[in-house]
């Protein structure tokens, strides 16, 4: 149900706006429509003006993803050396997690500019990377933590008594239990780091690398480009795609 309220909603979304933009558009010539549909799509795959907003959309997804597998592997990690703690210090260890998530973006940025500049290391997309997997890392420690305390904890020392090894009882039994968790930290690493624009800032440098944050900041201040219009159609469009497979996926699993 609610997969089809999802999809129900975008569809009247995307009615609006397209009847909107057809109104506009028709006011200037019904001839013209298609043409400026044309000349707005074909823009973002032909060279031109928008070659800033297509880099910016491969530097973005690609800095989201790899911080985001990163960060998954990093924080599982950590989740199940925290889990393993004594009392005291894992509320001591999961104090210090919570900090990158209680501090603002610029705090965080600015120290992590401060600790590049330090240690001499050049600022650029390597950076930006590392900034990335720095505050995404604690929300997937926060989101694989609760997998780890609802499992069976009996489990993982059955799995050594029947012969297995520790890797092989942490790949088999372990990893499986906390997956859930670690798919949710994943997309929420994938959905921090596209967002992030304060970090970004702080650690991007003098290469010109540019993002989406840019772009849409640059936007704001002199005016809609013509290119985001599309660009900003197709994002919707496959967000609404993977939220409708989402919802279904999760029915059929609910019916069964």
């Amino acid at each position: 149900m609610s997969g089809v309220f999802v999809a129900a909603s975008a569809i009247a979304l995307c009615a609006y706006f397209y009847h909107y933009d057809l109104f506009v558009y028709r006011s200037k010539g019904a001839g013209q429509l298609d043409r400026v549909f044309h000349q707005l799509y074909s823009s973002l795959f032909v060279a031109g003006t928008h070659h800033s907003l297509t880099n910016a959309l491969v530097n973005t997804l690609s800095i989201a993803f790899i911080a985001a597998t990163v960060s998954t592997l990093l924080g599982s990690i950590t989740a199940i050396g925290i889990f393993n703690l004594r009392p005291r210090a894992r509320k001591a260890i999961s104090f210090v997690n919570n900090i990158p998530i209680l501090n603002g973006d610029i705090i965080i940025g600015i120290s992590l500019f401060l600790l590049f500049v330090s240690l001499g290391i050049p600022q650029g997309y390597t950076t930006v990377v590392l900034a990335h997997i720095t505050f995404c890392t604690p929300y997937v420690v926060l989101s694989v933590l609760p997998r780890l305390k609802q499992m069976n904890p009996n489990i993982y020392e059955a799995a050594l008594d029947l012969g297995a090894t520790p890797m092989q009882a942490l790949r088999k039994v372990i990893v499986p239990e906390i997956l859930p968790g670690m798919i949710s930290g994943f997309m929420l690493a994938v959905t921090l780091s596209i967002d992030d624009f304060a970090v970004t800032v702080f650690t991007i440098g003098n290469e010109g690398l540019e993002t989406l944050s840019y772009i849409y900041a640059d936007a704001r201040k002199g005016g809609l480009t013509p290119e985001l219009r599309p660009l900003s159609t197709i994002i919707f469009v496959l967000v609404l795609v993977l939220l409708v497979i989402i919802n279904r996926r999760a029915g059929k699993k609910k019916e069964v």
